[in-house]
């Protein structure tokens, strides 16, 4: 026996190949998962890098909100400009209105006053006819004695009076011309009048200024009977500084006067409405 063999050897066992085997293959199968999560890796990150894309989609929708917002106020504006084209269309058709009612309203006061004028017209054309026709002397009784105040008149006696003259003239040539106008209470012309008015117009028109109401008019000139009246005379009724009523002895018997609403400014004679009284200022 030799010596060698009972030597024990110092060297490992070589491991088997089946073992060798296995290691390997565990190594490739670590190293292909390792593979595999490398491949897996950057697979799962790609939806990340997708969020790139995302500004235009969010450009796209904003440019449609724009666009929407933009129609929305086109919309809003051709609303507030109809509503302004409609209020200016009702105020022309307002004011047209009213125009046509002032129109109208004008041509029928024209109508109306052409009418009046017409009436007046024929009314002093008429007057003017009578006095031409009525005599000029006529005869008026007083008592004797008699005063301003008090004298009563009659056509059975008394001198006439004599035609006018001068500014006389003036005064009954204006108060006939008004005869046919109309009454009314606190009337100064120059198409209606109260009695008084009447008497203040007419003798201002000779330069002639006279107080206002009848009271005063029956004391502004010198008393004179009844019997010696002349044209031109200032008549009153009532008694002298508080006379309710005043006309103008006009001739011929007559007087003219603002009576009343119902008569207006008539000619009459003085048996018509025998006056309390007169005065002369001319």
């Amino acid at each position: 026996m030799s010596h060698t063999a009972l030597i024990p050897s110092h060297r490992k066992p070589r491991q088997s190949a089946s073992k060798t085997a296995l290691r390997a293959g565990v190594a490739g199968g670590v190293l292909s998962t390792i593979a595999v999560a490398g491949a897996a890796g950057p697979a799962q990150a790609e939806p990340v890098t997708q969020t790139i894309e995302m500004p235009t989609i969010t450009a796209g929708l904003s440019t449609t909100v724009a666009a929407s917002a933009e129609a929305t106020q086109q919309v809003a504006l051709d609303l507030e400009t109809q509503a302004n084209q409609d209020a200016a269309a009702a105020t022309a058709a307002k004011a047209a209105k009213k125009a046509k009612a002032e129109a109208v309203r004008k041509a029928e006061a024209k109508k109306k006053a052409e009418a009046a004028a017409k009436a007046e017209a024929k009314a002093k054309a008429e007057a003017a006819e009578r006095a031409s026709r009525s005599t000029e002397r006529t005869t008026l009784s007083a008592p004797s004695g008699s005063s301003s105040s008090g004298s009563s008149v009659s056509t059975a006696s008394a001198p006439a009076s004599s035609s006018a003259s001068g500014s006389a003239a003036s005064v009954v040539s204006f108060v006939q011309m008004q005869v046919g106008d109309a009454y009314v209470s606190g009337g100064t012309g120059p198409n209606s009048w109260d009695c008084s008015g009447l008497v203040q117009a007419a003798f201002r028109t000779v330069g002639v200024d006279l107080p206002r109401v009848s009271q005063s008019q029956s004391t502004a000139g010198t008393q004179v009977g009844l019997g010696n009246l002349q044209p031109g005379d200032i008549l009153y009724w009532g008694g002298a500084g508080s006379a309710y009523h005043v006309g103008v002895y006009v001739g011929g018997g007559q007087f003219v006067g603002a009576q009343n609403s119902s008569t207006g400014v008539v000619q009459k004679s003085l048996d018509y409405d025998p006056p309390s009284g007169a005065v002369r200022v001319l």
